[in-house]
């Protein structure tokens, strides 16, 4: 397994926690957490993060380093992620990174480019251009800019747009050139991903039970108290199951209301990161069961890195 990093990828609720650490008792690896909220402190139930029994059993990264109240980005995830795997490599040990953020595995295999910083004043001119002239105006000249660019974007994403145009300006280069340049750990490693799939309605059936544990274990709780700290940062307020629970807290709806629109606002993720992830060919598919074994899906992963 010397210099080779497995990923192990999904949908929310699929099982991929489960198959790692059964994985993790065929080969000498650690666990880095590809996911975009277990990196919060305190959000436990809600982001499904591993028992702590089990994360004392295997050492982990990227679980539990900062605070609701702080920012987390694609850059900053990729960073410490690197530097995990650097130093985990030279002591023999498999990098196996497991989580359904598709582009937290896309910045690590492929790269990400060094972009310019944020230029708020120039956002804010551009965003009062769009509400005076239209957004397809920016769009026009984002395609007479950067005609690769702008095929990646739909016509009406106008946060892409905004960006796209901030960074041709400020870098005086188009976004899909500055792409080009970057370098992953794709380029450096042997890199395998394995892609956890399941028949939809049985993973929707998945989703609806991890939901209905998840109330009963103290997602409200959690809810309850990430709103009494009073600065949780917007990355951390996006969280699925917490961002509806404010709701209720707040006295927009009921309880039953609350729990529904997890349990559909999940199954809509699901959906997403299944889209995400089919287009990246690279990965090998694991097509599962509802009542899959870890122990055997994990061996059967073995079996075809052996």
């Amino acid at each position: 397994m010397a210099d080779r990093l497995i990923f192990i990828v999904g949908p929310t609720a699929i099982g991929k926690t489960g198959i790692s650490f059964e994985i993790a008792k065929l080969i000498e690896c650690e666990i880095i957490s590809c996911d975009s909220m277990q990196v919060y402190r305190g959000m436990n139930v809600g982001t499904s993060k591993p028992a702590k029994v089990l994360l004392g059993s295997l050492p982990h990264h990227l679980v539990d380093i900062i605070d609701p109240s702080e920012e987390f980005s694609v850059a900053q995830f990729r960073a410490l992620a690197v530097k995990a795997i650097e130093e985990m490599i030279p002591r023999k040990k498999t990098p196996l990174l497991v989580g359904g953020s598709g582009l937290y595995v896309k910045v690590l295999i492929d790269g990400i480019f060094e972009a310019p910083v944020t230029d708020w004043e120039l956002r804010q001119r551009l965003e009062e251009e769009a509400a005076e002239f239209g957004i397809g105006q920016l769009y026009a000249r984002l395609k007479q800019a950067d005609p690769a660019g702008a095929a990646g974007i739909h016509p009406n994403d106008l946060r892409r747009i905004i960006r796209a145009l901030e960074v041709f300006e400020k870098a005086n280069a188009p976004i899909s050139e500055l792409r080009k340049r970057t370098s992953g750990l794709g380029d450096k490693y042997n890199v395998r991903i394995f892609g956890l799939s399941m028949e939809r309605e049985a993973l929707y059936r998945k989703i609806d039970e991890r939901v209905d544990q998840m109330f009963s274990e103290g997602l409200i709780n959690e809810a309850r108290a990430l709103m009494a700290t009073g600065g949780i940062s917007f990355t951390a307020s996006q969280a699925l199951g917490y961002k509806e629970l404010f709701g209720h807290l707040a006295g927009a709806y009921d309880l039953e209301e609350a729990k529904r629109l997890v349990k559909r606002n999940t199954r809509h993720f699901a959906k997403r990161q299944l889209t995400w992830f089919r287009r990246d060919k690279r990965i090998e598919w694991m097509e599962l069961d509802e009542n899959f074994d870890t122990g055997d899906t994990a061996r059967a992963i073995w079996k075809k890195l052996s």
